[in-house]
């Protein structure tokens, strides 16, 4: 069970950071992650590299059967990252997205500690407490996810920037912005 566990949430984790890191590195489809129009275009290729990386190294060395030591650092790094978006996400007041990255950060964390054994032999945390962490968070992001996309709608400009728009001069609200 906890392998079967652990490895679902590995593979999620890198479907997901593989997909939010190619349009980063390639620069097509980006306009789906809110937040990017303001960022260099190196720093946004820097941290789609990086997402692309993770998730790499959370699913090749189980597929190559070598270099499982770098699973939790992916993990560490993708945590890093999700949290680092989850503090943009909470200065711009888009609350949703931040719980959504709070949440993989959760999620990438677990896998981590799950994972450190391959690290080291120093104390882990049991079984019987990550399967449960982790068979809650999983949905938990699932339901984020599907909440962030039926309320995330571009207002009539497109532009997500608070109103009035500091780009676009546009009175429209920030898209995924929770209510208050």
């Amino acid at each position: 069970m906890f392998d079967l566990t652990l490895g679902t949430a590995q593979g999620f984790l890198a479907l997901f950071f593989l997909a939010a890191g190619l349009p980063k590195v390639i620069g097509r489809g980006i306009e789906r992650w809110v937040g990017f129009d303001d960022l260099p275009r190196g720093l946004t290729i820097v941290i789609g590299a990086a997402e692309v990386a993770a998730a790499v190294g959370l699913v090749g060395p189980r597929l190559l059967g070598h270099g499982q030591w770098t699973t939790p650092l992916a993990s560490i790094g993708i945590a890093v990252v999700s949290l680092m978006a989850s503090g943009f996400h909470i200065r711009n007041g888009e609350w949703l997205a931040a719980l959504e990255t709070a949440l993989w950060a959760s999620l990438a964390a677990s896998v981590a500690i799950s994972r450190w054994g391959l690290l080291s032999t120093g104390p882990s945390v049991s079984k019987n407490v990550l399967v449960p962490v982790l068979l809650v968070l999983l949905p938990g992001i699932v339901v984020n996810l599907v909440v962030l996309t039926r309320t995330t709608a571009p207002s009539s400009s497109g532009c997500p920037a608070p109103s009035p728009c500091r780009r676009c001069g546009s009175p429209s609200k920030p898209a995924g912005r929770a209510p208050r």
